[in-house]
Protein backbone atom coordinates (compact mmCIF):
# COMPACT_ATOMS: atom_id res chain seq x y z
CA UNK A 1 0.00 0.00 0.00
CA UNK A 2 1.44 3.33 -1.04
CA UNK A 3 1.13 5.92 1.70
CA UNK A 4 0.27 9.54 1.02
CA UNK A 5 3.32 11.79 1.24
CA UNK A 6 2.17 13.45 4.50
CA UNK A 7 1.70 10.10 6.24
CA UNK A 8 5.09 8.88 5.01
CA UNK A 9 6.77 12.03 6.34
CA UNK A 10 5.05 11.66 9.72
CA UNK A 11 6.02 7.98 9.96
CA UNK A 12 9.62 8.75 9.03
CA UNK A 13 9.94 11.70 11.45
CA UNK A 14 8.18 10.46 14.59
CA UNK A 15 10.39 7.47 15.56
CA UNK A 16 13.71 9.36 15.80
CA UNK A 17 12.02 12.05 17.91
CA UNK A 18 10.58 9.43 20.27
CA UNK A 19 13.85 7.47 20.44
CA UNK A 20 15.86 10.61 21.19
CA UNK A 21 13.57 11.73 24.00
CA UNK A 22 12.07 8.62 25.54
CA UNK A 23 12.58 8.01 29.21
CA UNK A 24 15.20 5.33 29.68
CA UNK A 25 15.25 3.55 33.03
CA UNK A 26 12.52 4.56 35.43
CA UNK A 27 13.91 5.82 38.71
CA UNK A 28 12.13 5.94 42.02
CA UNK A 29 13.93 8.83 43.69
CA UNK A 30 12.24 8.23 47.05
CA UNK A 31 13.09 4.52 47.31
CA UNK A 32 16.32 4.97 45.33
CA UNK A 33 15.42 2.11 43.01
CA UNK A 34 15.59 1.65 39.28
CA UNK A 35 12.82 -0.15 37.42
CA UNK A 36 13.11 -1.69 33.99
CA UNK A 37 10.87 -0.40 31.18
CA UNK A 38 8.95 -3.69 31.44
CA UNK A 39 8.35 -3.20 35.16
CA UNK A 40 7.29 0.42 34.58
CA UNK A 41 4.99 -0.80 31.81
CA UNK A 42 3.31 -3.19 34.22
CA UNK A 43 2.69 -0.33 36.65
CA UNK A 44 1.14 1.68 33.80
CA UNK A 45 -1.47 -1.07 33.35
CA UNK A 46 -2.44 -1.22 37.02
CA UNK A 47 -4.73 0.89 39.18
CA UNK A 48 -4.79 1.38 42.97
CA UNK A 49 -8.54 0.61 43.19
CA UNK A 50 -9.76 -1.46 40.25
CA UNK A 51 -8.11 -4.89 40.20
CA UNK A 52 -6.41 -6.32 37.13
CA UNK A 53 -6.16 -10.10 36.82
CA UNK A 54 -2.68 -11.48 36.34
CA UNK A 55 -3.65 -13.58 33.31
CA UNK A 56 -5.36 -10.63 31.66
CA UNK A 57 -2.32 -8.42 32.25
CA UNK A 58 -0.01 -11.09 30.82
CA UNK A 59 -2.21 -11.32 27.73
CA UNK A 60 -2.28 -7.51 27.32
CA UNK A 61 1.50 -7.33 27.51
CA UNK A 62 2.12 -10.35 25.30
CA UNK A 63 3.88 -12.56 27.85
CA UNK A 64 3.07 -15.84 29.55
CA UNK A 65 1.36 -15.80 32.95
CA UNK A 66 4.49 -17.34 34.51
CA UNK A 67 6.68 -14.53 33.12
CA UNK A 68 4.20 -11.95 34.39
CA UNK A 69 4.12 -13.67 37.77
CA UNK A 70 7.92 -13.37 38.08
CA UNK A 71 7.78 -9.66 37.24
CA UNK A 72 4.92 -9.09 39.67
CA UNK A 73 6.91 -10.96 42.37
CA UNK A 74 9.70 -8.39 42.01
CA UNK A 75 7.30 -5.44 41.99
CA UNK A 76 5.47 -6.81 45.02
CA UNK A 77 8.74 -7.36 46.92
CA UNK A 78 9.72 -3.76 46.15
CA UNK A 79 6.37 -2.54 47.49
CA UNK A 80 4.85 -1.29 44.22
CA UNK A 81 2.13 -3.91 43.72
CA UNK A 82 -0.38 -5.63 45.98
CA UNK A 83 -1.38 -9.15 44.97
CA UNK A 84 -4.53 -10.80 46.33
CA UNK A 85 -6.64 -13.82 45.58
CA UNK A 86 -9.82 -12.93 43.72
CA UNK A 87 -12.82 -12.25 45.93
CA UNK A 88 -15.25 -13.89 43.50
CA UNK A 89 -12.85 -16.62 42.37
CA UNK A 90 -9.90 -17.51 44.58
CA UNK A 91 -8.15 -19.14 41.61
CA UNK A 92 -7.65 -15.72 40.06
CA UNK A 93 -4.92 -13.34 41.15
CA UNK A 94 -5.92 -9.68 41.44
CA UNK A 95 -3.26 -6.99 41.13
CA UNK A 96 -3.47 -3.41 42.35
CA UNK A 97 -0.98 -0.61 42.70
CA UNK A 98 0.19 0.05 46.24
CA UNK A 99 0.38 3.67 47.38
CA UNK A 100 4.09 3.59 46.52
CA UNK A 101 3.39 2.14 43.07
CA UNK A 102 0.71 4.73 42.42
CA UNK A 103 3.08 7.54 43.48
CA UNK A 104 5.71 6.29 41.04
CA UNK A 105 3.17 5.88 38.24
CA UNK A 106 1.97 9.47 38.73
CA UNK A 107 5.55 10.76 38.52
CA UNK A 108 6.38 9.07 35.26
CA UNK A 109 6.17 10.60 31.83
CA UNK A 110 6.60 8.96 28.44
CA UNK A 111 9.36 11.37 27.49
CA UNK A 112 12.29 12.64 29.52
CA UNK A 113 11.78 16.41 29.99
CA UNK A 114 15.53 17.08 30.00
CA UNK A 115 15.98 15.25 26.70
CA UNK A 116 13.01 17.09 25.18
CA UNK A 117 14.54 20.40 26.29
CA UNK A 118 17.93 19.44 24.85
CA UNK A 119 16.29 18.54 21.54
CA UNK A 120 14.32 21.79 21.39
CA UNK A 121 17.43 23.81 22.25
CA UNK A 122 19.08 22.47 19.08
CA UNK A 123 16.57 24.51 17.06
CA UNK A 124 16.67 28.21 16.34
CA UNK A 125 14.08 30.09 18.38
CA UNK A 126 11.87 30.77 15.36
CA UNK A 127 11.92 27.07 14.43
CA UNK A 128 11.14 26.08 18.05
CA UNK A 129 8.07 28.32 17.99
CA UNK A 130 6.89 26.76 14.71
CA UNK A 131 7.52 23.21 15.96
CA UNK A 132 5.61 23.81 19.20
CA UNK A 133 2.70 25.44 17.36
CA UNK A 134 2.56 22.43 15.04
CA UNK A 135 2.63 19.99 17.96
CA UNK A 136 -0.21 21.86 19.65
CA UNK A 137 -2.28 21.62 16.45
CA UNK A 138 -1.49 17.91 16.15
CA UNK A 139 -2.39 17.30 19.81
CA UNK A 140 -5.70 19.11 19.37
CA UNK A 141 -6.50 17.00 16.29
CA UNK A 142 -5.59 13.85 18.26
CA UNK A 143 -7.90 14.87 21.12
CA UNK A 144 -10.73 15.55 18.66
CA UNK A 145 -10.14 12.19 16.99
CA UNK A 146 -10.18 10.37 20.34
CA UNK A 147 -13.39 12.17 21.36
CA UNK A 148 -15.06 11.16 18.08
CA UNK A 149 -14.50 7.48 18.87
CA UNK A 150 -12.84 4.68 16.92
CA UNK A 151 -11.96 5.43 13.31
CA UNK A 152 -13.70 3.39 10.66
Amino acid sequence: MKLPNEVAIFERCYPPIYLACRRRPVRDAVARRRLSRNQAGILEHLDPVAPTHLRSLARQMGVTPSTMSLNVDRLEAAGYVVRQRGRADARQIELRLSDTGNRLKQQQTLLDPELVDALLQRLAESDRVRVLEGLQLLARAASEMAAAGPAV
